[in-house]
């Protein structure tokens, strides 16, 4: 079974609340870091149709802070699938009143199918229909064979 990258994309927007901030009424790291994670898990499942589980966040670029009373849009993809695991990026953007939007942060999101037992479970393939998605594929193939050299090199 084969399901497109549309099929699983997911928004969800988030209005920067005083409980989300530091002492700067900046949007607290930690804070966007979970919500990418909420994004990430849903797209997975989407794709997916099973329970999933991050395994680890493999990029995380913080572009321009953002404040208190900033909508913000948290927009996921799948970019890559293996055998049990999935590779979802998340944009995170600032939106202005008026509807444009300023992107602030990218991540890319490594989780894992489960089975009803807890253990990694195969997806369905990903079928690429635009030129955009299949860069991001191949990409995604380096970015797996940088984590596998990475973690060859640490163990």
């Amino acid at each position: 079974m084969e399901k497109t990258v549309a099929q699983s994309y997911t928004e969800q927007i988030q209005i920067i609340m005083p409980a989300d901030t530091n002492g700067y009424r900046r949007l607290f790291g930690g804070r966007l870091m979970e919500w990418i994670d909420i994004v990430a898990a849903a797209v997975a499942r989407r794709h997916s149709g099973k329970n999933v589980t991050t395994a680890r966040v493999d990029v995380l670029e913080f572009q321009a802070p953002a404040h208190e009373g900033d909508a913000l849009i948290l927009a996921g993809k799948i970019t890559h699938v293996g055998k049990t695991s999935m590779e979802v990026r998340v944009d995170t953007f600032i939106e202005a009143l008026d509807g444009t939007r300023k992107q602030i942060n990218r991540a890319y999101v490594i989780v894992v199918a489960l089975d009803e037992n807890e253990c990694p479970t195969q997806v369905p393939k990903l079928r690429l229909e635009t030129y955009e998605e299949k860069v991001e594929f191949e990409n995604g193939v380096k970015r797996r064979e940088m984590r596998k050299n990475l973690a060859s090199i640490l163990s």
